[in-house]
């Protein structure tokens, strides 16, 4: 049992030192987009081609993970990404970075799945919903670290680049020294949305419209900060408030839609997503610190709409069938928050910053009226499962460790 412990605790510290670099990178680039006059539509094309290389890794990953083995993956992958931090502040131009986005976003999905292989193959099953948690949540904390990375030096010089690629390589070390065996091969993610959305279709359009709102939020928040006239500290303020928002307030979300009918839970999320982003921009310059407060409000409703979405799939499947729909729920999130960066990179230049707050609000509003629909031509059904915190940037290997998922399925090999 100590092995498998100190086996967790490196595979967590792994993921976790790579997750402080890619926050600190994120929000670094669209500081600079903002200080290099990309302009919103450029700089939403961009950031939006992380979340295509993520998609694209699905497809790729595998099979390379599959020829060359976990740890050689991993290193290989894990040196691109260090190289890639770097490269952004040797090359300053769009479409340099839209093409490293896409390189980063594909090896990051590679590094998710084999740290989330080997967290599968060790945790025992009866200590897999512990665990899903337990990773769920570190994800999101380090993220909310890596934003303060940018405050060391300036953004304009290399040291916020190198620090961030600092972090990313020594996310290497204790995966690298970890004595765990191969686990089973990856397979190649097969996409089936035609029966999704004839169970669960507001499953489906919760985790497409969550990527529509987390994808522009991850890519253009950022900047959205940056415009409005927030230093490097009020930015990493500004994305922290709203990470850690959606880790604490997931949990008693969460558990409330466990004893009622979730779609109307879901609503009310959307309603209270809504209702904090138009706060924010309405007091906006006139009270700037109801930013921080409303961001972490905004970021408890808005980050749970994917975990409510997966729940509320899942309670119209069977155990055998959760796993291969959770993973089309997560390729439907990776499209929206693709589409996400870029229309609200449009609206923030037509409109100006203030609107990806509208953008915000908008999005989730036409969630929440579809909510109340279903509700209205359906019945509800008790929670078949509980449910259980989730981030849609993740791999899909990692839903093998959600105790939702039929033990049978979660063990079996690849195809």
């Amino acid at each position: 049992m100590l092995k498998v412990i100190v086996s967790l605790f490196s595979l967590l510290l792994g993921i976790a030192s790579l997750l402080v670099g890619m926050g600190a990178l994120g929000t670094l680039l669209g500081v600079r987009a903002g200080i290099e006059q990309f302009g919103p539509p450029v700089t939403g094309v961009v950031m939006a081609a992380y979340f295509l290389g993520f998609i694209v890794g699905n497809y790729l990953c595998p099979p390379l993970i599959h020829r060359v083995g976990h740890i050689r993956a991993y290193a290989a992958m894990a040196a691109i990404v260090t190289a890639v931090a770097l490269s952004h502040a040797l090359v300053v131009h769009p479409l340099a970075w839209f093409v490293l986005r896409v390189v980063n976003g594909a090896c990051m999905m590679g590094l998710y799945m084999v740290v989330e292989s080997w967290l599968n193959a060790i945790t025992p099953n009866e200590r897999r919903g512990q665990v899903f948690a337990v990773y769920m949540a570190t994800t999101l904390v380090a993220m909310a670290a890596g934003q303060y990375l940018i405050l060391v030096g300036e953004i304009t010089s290399m040291m916020p680049f190198a620090l961030a690629a600092i972090f990313l390589s020594l996310g290497l070390v204790p995966v690298a020294l970890t004595r765990i065996g191969q686990p089973v091969p990856v397979e190649v993610p097969r996409l089936s949305l035609h029966t999704l959305f004839a169970v669960a279709p507001l499953g489906a359009v919760g985790a497409l419209f969550a990527g529509l709102a987390t994808g522009a939020f991850w890519g253009m928040g950022p900047l959205f900060a940056h415009r409005i006239g927030l230093p490097p500290t009020g930015v990493a303020l500004f994305m922290s408030a709203a990470i850690l928002g959606g880790a604490l307030l997931q949990w008693p979300i969460g558990r409330l839609s466990d004893n009622s009918d979730r779609r109307r839970v879901l609503a009310v999320v959307c309603l209270g997503a809504v209702v904090a982003a138009l706060a924010t921009y309405g007091f906006i310059l006139a009270i700037p610190d109801v930013l921080y407060v409303s961001a972490f409000i905004y970021g408890g409703f808005a980050f749970t709409v994917y975990s409510l979405s997966v729940a509320h799939t899942n309670d119209h499947l069977d155990r055998e069938q959760a796993l291969e729909a959770t993973r089309s729920l997560l390729l439907l999130h990776g499209i929206g928050a693709v589409i996400g960066p870029a229309l609200a990179g449009v609206l923030m230049e037509w409109l100006g910053a203030g609107s990806l707050l509208l953008y915000f609000a908008t999005v989730l509003a036409l969630l929440g009226l579809y909510a109340v629909f279903r509700m209205r031509s359906r019945l509800p059904i008790i929670p078949a499962e509980p449910f259980k915190p989730m981030t849609g940037d993740t791999s899909r290997v990692v839903l093998e460790m959600d105790p939702r998922v039929d033990e049978s399925q979660a063990e079996a090999p690849a195809a």
